[in-house]
């Protein structure tokens, strides 16, 4: 871990919220009933005054505007998606053109593998870590299905060697000839690893095998750089650390070099602009980003993002990774000096450079604790099978909130808390 000086007491934690640049974005965020502490921002962020404004502004302008609603502010909500792309993609340093917002995380890796997975005798493999979010898999599953092929046959895992991280020099041997696109994660939803995507994608590449990224658990939280990395795609969602809302629009990275690709899913509002409304049966392909929309923008579910996005562009996206390492190393210091005694430990990165948003709190009690810190008037996040995820954000939870969670911890580790809570499974927690 890097060296931060870190010391005990709640002192440090106060002198440190004294100093952080960031704390004036806490209250552009709506607190919990009960003013809890929120530590789930990697599931759902909390809702932002701005998101309720840029909503409730859409509200007026459907009520005002009817369906002239397409043409007002220059077309800005007909072309919502690609307006709130460029605004997104900064966080990405990629083109303005290479971003959109539309659909869901799913039906995105459908559209890319669609697109990007023409397999062929020699070529047709698709490789993926065992690691990964699970919808990953049933989407590129979906895919195999499709065409009729083996899935056995045609998925290549690399596996964890232990079950918490992905070994990427095992990942870059696994790119034999028969592999033809790779889809991996940017970081771990469990052990918040961030994988080295330069790197991986520069061997990609030399294998002329494609290469995209799920940033599901690193957007809003990483600093991204695309115009480095150069990635052939990369899907995620809004709604974890950038709090654009439940089940708000997803997004979709293409890098502009594939312009020229027929996009996998067509829709008509993948169509070119200029012809989209002469609803003719041939598919008139836009030549950019705009190509990998479907159907009608949801706007109501992507609103908020625009709202939130005002808050990422003021607050700058490498302040806002800068506190998110300085939030997590503070807490693994914590619980380092404070908790091991009660069966804690972290499995995650302790280097910045590999390290996402978040630390994977492991107890043999993880889900009974879970519990117990609601008690406490903390939400964290539970993940199969000991693993509490705790993603202090950057934007709204402070150092000493850090400090409380892990007094409440070690309380709960004194009184073995958990004992007092079923380990029956809720369908959220």
């Amino acid at each position: 871990m890097a060296n931060r000086n870190f010391t005990l007491g709640i002192e440090q934690a106060r002198t440190l919220d004294q100093q952080d640049i960031l704390s004036k974005f806490k209250d552009r965020f709506y607190p919990l009933s009960g003013n809890k502490i929120y530590m789930d921002g990697n599931s759902l962020g909390l809702a932002s005054k701005d998101a309720e404004q840029a909503l409730l502004k859409v509200m007026e302008v459907w009520k005002n505007e009817g369906i002239l609603i397409w043409n007002a502010d220059n077309g800005h909500y007909f072309n919502y998606g690609k307006n709130l792309g460029a605004r997104v993609g900064k966080l990405l340093n990629a083109e303005a053109n290479e971003v959109m917002i539309t659909a869901n995380t799913t039906l995105n890796i459908h559209q890319a593998i669609a697109t990007f997975w023409k397999p062929t005798k020699e070529r047709y493999k698709i490789l993926v870590d065992d690691l990964n979010f699970p919808t990953d898999r049933y989407a590129i599953d979906s895919q195999i299905a499709l065409k009729g092929m083996c899935i056995d046959e045609v998925i290549k895992i690399v596996s964890s060697q232990d079950g918490v991280f992905i070994d990427e020099q095992a990942v870059i041997e696994a790119m034999t000839e028969d592999v033809a696109v790779i889809l991996l994660p940017s970081v771990l939803y469990r052990s918040s690893q961030l994988l080295d995507m330069e790197r991986l994608t520069k061997e990609a590449h030399k294998r002329d095998i494609y290469i995209g990224f799920d940033l599901c658990h690193s957007i809003g939280a990483v600093a991204h750089d695309f115009k480095t990395v150069q990635p052939d795609f990369a899907i995620w969602c809004n709604y974890k650390y950038l709090s654009a809302g439940p089940g708000s629009t997803a997004g979709i990275y293409i890098n502009q070099k594939h312009f020229d690709k027929q996009v996998g899913l067509a829709g008509w509002f993948g169509n070119k602009d200029e012809t989209q409304f002469q609803l003719k049966h041939q598919f008139d392909q836009a030549l950019d980003i705009t190509a990998y929309q479907t159907g009608t923008p949801n706007i109501f579910s992507m609103a908020p993002l625009e709202g939130v996005m005002n808050i990422y562009e003021e607050a700058g996206m490498a302040n806002v990774r800068a506190k998110s390492l300085n939030l997590t190393a503070y807490m693994m210091y914590l619980i380092e000096e404070r908790l091991g005694v009660y069966g804690y430990s972290y499995n995650n990165e302790t280097e910045d450079s590999k390290r996402g948003g978040h630390v994977a709190l492991v107890h043999d009690e993880a889900y009974r604790i879970c519990l117990a810190l609601k008690q406490h008037n903390i939400i964290p996040d539970y993940r199969e099978p000991n693993v509490i995820r705790l993603a202090p954000i950057a934007l709204y939870n402070s150092y000493e909130e850090v400090y409380k969670l892990i007094d409440a911890l070690e309380l709960i580790g004194k009184n073995q808390e958990w004992n007092n809570f079923s380990n029956e499974r809720a369908i959220v927690i």
